[in-house]
């Protein structure tokens, strides 16, 4: 008897399997098949750029939303670490997973949690900030101290002839950080001579995925130079004369994230080294991915003012290797760059935003957020924001008067000098330390990522 049992029993698991394994065959579609669908009961175009061959979506009908697309998305590629980038309310993309991309939703949902939970008195908001500072930097100081355990010690800039012009001087250097790599750049001036004992102030400005010599950038320094401010352009990693050296590939690397903080590091350094620079007036301002790097390397108490151009965002993050290889938002238990930017109270704090980029949001999110912060310290004047609703992803006449609008301010300088009509474009040969193509580059130099120390040369291999 017992053994019939037994028989009936395994009789009636195998058949219960075999039922269990049919269902989920009968209800699985290829992933190809639901995206086609999705597409056509939501008469949306999605466009795919990842790899869905081999791909099969179980119980597929159950995890459709009939209310909602974007629900409906998330249930299928999450199986696959995929996600859906909305481009309108007819367009998305379907893209692999990025830790820095979310939705302009969940950004929304994180400045709530934040506000609630770490600002709703000044004192919980200084020990919230005194977290994030102390975690973000302990990150960044020693990313740079490995680096910097391989620099060449107590380099000295090389300068090159300076060149005059309208109320300004244009002077290009050259430092030797690695061994045989050198951190290029130009310095932009005032030109008239100092009084005794005068100090001027000093803006960093690290540029995004464009050559310090565009000339968008060129009357930026400029500018900020007659109107009494030192201006310091350098090469992002892989840009410019760098990609000389080290190629272009090694700015999709963790290496370039963690050379583009030191050599603002050294920069930093090197300008508060001089006798003509005010040490209580030290700017930082960069765009896009410089604008990111000014978020994160403002973190930084020497700098007294900083501003993050079309970058500051609670929902994206950075996205290039450059910016986001070596991950901060994860820190002090969930964070973003806007969250970055208010480790900068009570220090003044620009920024600049447009409506056709991840910055659209800024006045009625990212904005509030930090202007509750910035009273909360009872210093609401030093905080300006600069929207452009009707504008994209740059850095053109509208943003760059913001920026002189706001240094003005910052650091008392003469906003009414600068008059772009004033200054002078070079061209590109003038900026260049090594000549065109790098004919005049020393002959110890490194010209690949094979001429670098071993641990930079592993952290330059490319990541995309």
């Amino acid at each position: 008897m017992k053994r019939i049992l037994f028989l009936i029993l395994l009789v009636s698991g195998s058949f219960t399997a075999q039922a269990q394994y049919n269902y989920e065959a009968t209800h699985r579609k290829s992933l190809d098949q639901v995206i086609r669908e999705l597409s056509d009961r939501f008469e949306t175009r999605l466009k795919v750029e990842v790899d869905t061959v081999g791909k099969w979506v179980p119980q597929a009908d159950s995890r459709i939303r009939p209310y909602s697309i974007e629900e409906s998305l998330n249930n299928v590629l999450s199986l696959f670490n995929y996600k859906f980038v909305k481009q309108n309310d007819h367009y998305y993309k379907i893209k692999p997973y990025e830790p820095h991309r979310r939705l302009p939703e969940e950004g929304r949902k994180l400045i709530d949690y934040l506000t609630k939970t770490h600002y709703q008195s000044r004192e919980a908001a200084e020990a919230r900030l005194r977290e994030v500072q102390h975690e973000a930097a302990q990150i960044i100081n020693r990313e740079i101290a490995e680096l910097r355990a391989l620099t060449v010690q107590d380099a000295e800039p090389m300068l090159g002839k300076k060149r005059k012009f309208n109320g300004y001087t244009v002077q290009n250097f050259r430092i030797e950080t690695l061994p045989g790599l050198y951190l290029c750049g130009s310095i932009y001036a005032p030109a008239r001579k100092l009084k005794e004992g005068e100090r001027l102030p000093v803006i960093l400005s690290p540029d995004g995925h464009t050559p310090r010599y565009i000339h968008d950038t060129q009357l930026r320094l400029a500018a900020w130079a007659r109107m009494g401010a030192v201006a310091v352009g350098y090469d992002l990693v892989g840009y410019g004369e760098s990609a000389l050296q080290l190629g272009e590939k090694v700015h999709h690397s963790v290496l370039a994230q963690q050379m583009q903080w030191m050599n603002t590091r050294i920069l930093l350094e090197w300008m508060l080294s001089r006798e003509d620079i005010d040490p209580n007036r030290v700017g930082l301002c960069g765009a896009s991915g410089g604008g990111t790097q000014t978020m994160q390397m403002g973190i930084d108490r020497r700098f007294t003012a900083i501003c993050p151009v079309i970058s500051l965002s609670s929902y994206f993050d950075g996205g290039c290797p450059c910016e986001s290889a070596i991950y901060l938002p994860s820190l002090a238990g969930g964070s973003c760059n806007a969250e970055f930017a208010a480790v900068h109270v009570p220090r003044y704090l620009g920024v600049v935003s447009d409506g056709k980029d991840w910055t659209a949001h800024v006045p009625e999110m990212e904005g509030p957020f930090l202007a509750r912060i910035y009273s909360l310290f009872g210093v609401p004047n030093r905080i300006a924001f600069y929207h452009y609703p009707n504008e994209g992803h740059d850095f053109g006449y509208n943003k760059r008067q913001a920026v002189y609008d706001f240094f003005a301010r910052a650091f008392s300088l003469d906003r009414e000098r600068a008059d772009e009509t004033k200054l002078t474009l070079e061209p590109m040969e003038d900026l260049l330390l090594f000549g065109k193509g790098g004919v005049n580059l020393p002959a110890e130099a490194v010209r690949s990522v094979d001429g670098l120390p071993r641990y930079a040369r592993e952290r330059a291999v490319s990541l995309r």
